[in-house]
């Protein structure tokens, strides 16, 4: 079949982000002769699981969590951003520039937001970065639910809460293009290393067909050099499931001392 799906919906903001990513899916259909197809009836898990896919794009800890065994991961993209380089990234701890605490340690009993329990960049690392300093299970006072990391950057400025962790990515496009959602805010600290988020397709597709994927992708950004300089994406690494352990194993140590839930 030659109707595929095919969604870039992990970074989706600022415009020129979104744009960006739509100018290169049409650009690797066009080097594969293939034809898109509309994927707007799909939510984010059932575009993650369509037999029909070609590429999109999840989080890292959804991929081991949620998602290992049903998919195929096709590569992952070497970023080359102001925080995250060689195909890793991180997550930002922030917080306001007025707020006096500078340590993490300081934030204790203060107010978390996280995007989403599911989420790697913004639950997983934090957790990861929090445990050493967590008391009988617990760091924050409150741990509010924002649904995006550009909602709880919302909730730093707007002094809702006083900590969260940002996918460096997100916070990058940010400050080159909407640098007023980051205006305000200051680093606290760097979490933990993670590799960036991975292209995935059907788990039915054999290493050449990925390859093939790859290619086609990494052939699209040679085409359209301003589609990679605002992406800042140079290309796409190969990678599989196992690149992505490492983040199971800062679910464990989180764990292991006593702070397998964010409190």
């Amino acid at each position: 079949m030659s109707d595929h799906y095919a969604e870039l919906l992990m970074y989706v903001a600022p415009e020129p982000i979104q744009q960006a990513n739509q100018l290169w899916l049409t650009r690797i259909f066009e080097r594969l002769n293939l034809s898109r197809r509309n994927a707007d009836h799909l939510d984010l898990h059932g575009l993650w699981l369509a037999p029909e896919l070609l590429v999109t794009q999840t989080c890292g800890y959804p991929l081991m969590t949620q998602l290992r065994g049903q998919v195929r991961v096709i590569g992952r993209p070497r970023y080359e951003l102001a925080h995250g380089s060689g195909g890793e990234h991180c997550s930002l701890l922030l917080t306001r520039d007025d707020n006096p605490q500078s340590a993490l340690a300081d934030f204790y009993n203060s107010r978390g937001v996280i995007n989403g329990h599911d989420s790697n960049s913004g639950m997983n690392l934090l957790r990861e970065r929090l445990a050493p300093l967590q008391r009988d299970g617990r760091f924050f006072t409150s741990v509010g639910i924002s649904g995006a990391h550009r909602e709880s950057l919302r909730w730093l400025r707007e002094d809702r809460a006083d900590l969260a962790a940002i996918d460096s990515v997100t916070f990058d496009y940010l400050a080159r293009f909407a640098p007023q959602e980051v205006a305000g805010l200051r680093v606290v600290t760097r979490s933990a290393p993670s590799p960036t988020l991975p292209y995935i397709g059907p788990l039915s597709l054999s290493d050449e067909h990925a390859a093939r994927i790859r290619e086609a992708m990494n052939l699209a950004l040679q085409d359209l050099p301003q589609v990679a300089d605002t992406l800042g994406i140079q290309e796409v690494l190969p990678a599989s499931a196992d690149d992505y352990e490492v983040l199971l194993s800062y679910q464990r140590y989180a764990a292991d001392l006593g702070y397998s839930k964010l409190h």
